[in-house]
C-alpha cells in the first residue's frame, strides 16, 4: 500500500561509501570545455546569451514523501589565472548528506528575497564569503535531490582576495578544484547501487590534491555535470 505522508522510502544507510560502489563507466569518450571558454570574459558572455540547451540530470529517485522544499547553492568559481571551483566538505554531525563534498548552500529562508539571496546569505554563513566579493552571473535549472530538496544552482564569479571563515559546525574543510578538471567528462565516472530493491545510478568526479583525494559525488557532481552540459552548448 502507499507510504503515509512523510513516510522515508529506501535509502543508502549512513556508513554506505560510494567509492565502493560498482563503476559502469567514464566519459572519456566526451570532449572537454576548451580552455577559451573558462575565462571571466567567456563567462560573462555564455550567460548573457544564455544558449539553448537542456540538462542531463533533473530529479533523483526521491527518498522521502515531504513536501519540496525550495533551496539554493553558490557555485563559487575563483578568479585565479585559471578559474577554480570552491567546494566545502560537510562536519560528520551533521544530519543530512554529512562528511560530503558540496557547494555552499541551503534551504530558502522567508526573509530571502529570491534564491540567489539564498546562496549569497549561505555562502556566508558557512565559509564567511561577503557578497562584496561575489559577481553573480546567472542560474541553473533546478535539481531535485533525492531528500525533496529543490535546489538552485547560482554560478559567481569569486575574487580569490575574500576572506574565508569556515563555520566549524558546519564545514570540515574548503579546497579549489580547477575548472578544466571538472569541466573535462575524462573525469566524470558513472556509478550504481542497488538498494533495497531501488537501483541509483550518479556521477562521481573523484579530485586527488597532494596525497588527498576529495570524492565529489551525488547532488554536487550532478549540478556539476549540469554545468559542463551548459558549457558545451553553443552560442547563437
Amino acid at each position: 500500500m502507499p507510504a503515509p505522508t512523510g513516510a522515508r522510502r529506501p535509502s543508502l544507510p549512513r556508513s554506505f561509501d560510494p567509492r565502493q560502489a560498482p563503476l559502469l563507466g567514464v566519459d572519456d569518450h566526451l570532449p572537454s570545455v576548451p580552455l577559451a571558454q573558462q575565462t571571466e570574459a567567456a563567462l560573462r558572455q555564455r550567460f548573457a546569451q544564455a544558449p539553448q540547451w537542456e540538462p542531463e540530470l533533473r530529479q533523483e529517485p526521491r527518498m522521502s514523501d515531504r513536501p519540496p522544499t525550495q533551496a539554493a547553492v553558490l557555485v563559487p568559481l575563483v578568479l585565479r589565472e585559471e578559474l577554480t571551483v570552491l567546494l566545502t566538505e560537510r562536519t560528520i554531525q551533521l544530519s543530512t548528506h554529512s562528511g560530503q563534498v558540496a557547494f555552499p548552500g541551503g534551504k530558502r529562508d522567508p526573509e530571502d528575497v529570491d534564491l540567489t539571496a539564498t546562496a549569497l546569505r549561505e555562502a556566508h554563513e558557512e565559509v564567511g564569503l561577503d557578497a562584496t566579493y561575489v559577481r553573480v552571473l546567472g542560474s541553473l535549472p533546478v535539481y531535485a535531490t533525492g531528500t525533496g530538496f529543490q535546489v538552485t544552482p547560482v554560478v559567481a564569479l569569486v575574487d580569490p582576495a575574500a576572506p574565508l571563515r569556515p563555520n566549524p559546525y558546519e564545514v570540515a574543510d574548503l579546497f579549489e578544484v580547477p575548472l578544466r578538471f571538472l569541466l573535462n567528462p575524462a573525469h566524470h565516472e558513472r556509478h550504481s547501487y542497488d538498494w533495497n530493491g531501488v537501483q541509483r545510478e550518479w556521477f562521481a568526479m573523484p579530485y586527488r590534491s597532494g596525497a588527498r583525494e576529495h570524492y565529489i559525488w551525488g547532488a554536487t557532481a550532478g549540478m556539476l555535470r549540469n554545468f559542463y552540459r551548459f558549457m558545451q552548448a553553443p552560442l547563437a
